[in-house]
């Protein structure tokens, strides 16, 4: 049986383990709480660093989120699923909002850019089409936004 390490107490020890973390990749501050209370720093020493890591420059959600926002869109994920992954990193409604807004993507076109990528050509029964759907559904996007894609894509081939 393992015994746990003493809790660390100490803020800079704390602010080295951010840094170290950041250098790597973007992080939400709650991420990163979570990761420095993974490794045994108290609360008292990690609510310092954050705030000076903020300070700095070093950590921003905002930043995170249009990172993030970013990425998982080029991987052809729709907007439901972004806002569903910045909620799960502790990402603030109105941050999210504007990193969405700041993308300024057009999801219809994003999904059947996804669909044309997933499936080469366009569903010619209604259980292909319901299966291109139901995929589009699992990658983030609304349904309306699903139907208007697969509409435009049949439109377009025909």
């Amino acid at each position: 049986m393992q015994s746990r390490p003493a809790p660390k107490d100490e803020p800079a020890e704390a602010y080295a383990a951010a840094l170290r973390l950041l250098a790597r990749r973007e992080h939400s501050g709650v991420e990163l709480r979570r990761k420095l209370h993974q490794r045994g720093f108290t609360e008292a020493s990690i609510g310092p660093s954050l705030e000076q890591l903020c300070a700095a420059g070093y950590l921003s959600d905002a930043r995170f989120a249009g990172s993030l926002v970013r990425h998982r869109a080029a991987q052809g994920y729709g907007d439901l699923r972004l806002r569903a992954e910045l909620a799960q990193h502790g990402i603030d409604h109105a941050i999210v909002e504007q990193a969405l807004e700041a993308l300024d993507a057009d999801w219809c076109e994003r999904a059947l850019a996804q669909a044309r990528r997933h499936f080469g050509e366009p569903p010619a029964t209604a259980g292909a089409r319901a299966r291109v759907l139901r995929h589009l559904a699992q990658r983030g996007f609304a349904s309306s936004v699903a139907r208007a894609a697969l509409a435009e894509w049949c439109k377009s081939e025909q």
